[in-house]
């Protein structure tokens, strides 16, 4: 399942789903409107296979790992968050939500930084070609 914090735009929303691409967001349909930050990581723990996608950058911790989520920190502009999590989710490492669990990764126009369980160094990825 993929979330979107509230802090993703409704035309960013529409774009996903445009593509076939199942979101709900926070607000909407995921979660009352105005969860706080700190409500969000309870809240993931009772789903399944759960990708988080925010532009909150305070999300991208190494303590947050855990095997239940990921959570994905978009470093970019409001308006290329669709495209941006269109290309995490159809990177060849990420593809899967099996994949993703585990990890709490930083998305940026150069790639990608993730803080992996079990693993005590940020390993940084690049786009696919």
């Amino acid at each position: 399942m993929n979330i979107l914090d509230e802090n993703i735009p409704e035309s960013q929303r529409q774009l996903l789903r445009g593509w076939r691409i199942p979101v709900r967001q926070i607000g909407l349909d995921a979660e009352v409107k105005g969860i706080k930050d700190r409500e969000i990581i309870p809240y993931l723990l009772h789903l399944r296979r759960v990708t988080f996608f925010t532009l909150d950058s305070d999300f991208y911790r190494r303590e947050l790992r855990h095997p239940r989520y990921c959570l994905v920190c978009l470093d970019v502009g409001k308006q290329e968050a669709a495209a941006f999590i269109r290309r995490v989710l159809n990177h060849p490492e990420f593809t899967t939500a099996v994949q993703r669990m585990g990890t709490v990764m930083r998305v940026s126009s150069s790639g990608l930084v993730v803080w992996r369980l079990r693993v005590e160094k940020e390993t940084r990825l690049n786009w696919p070609d």
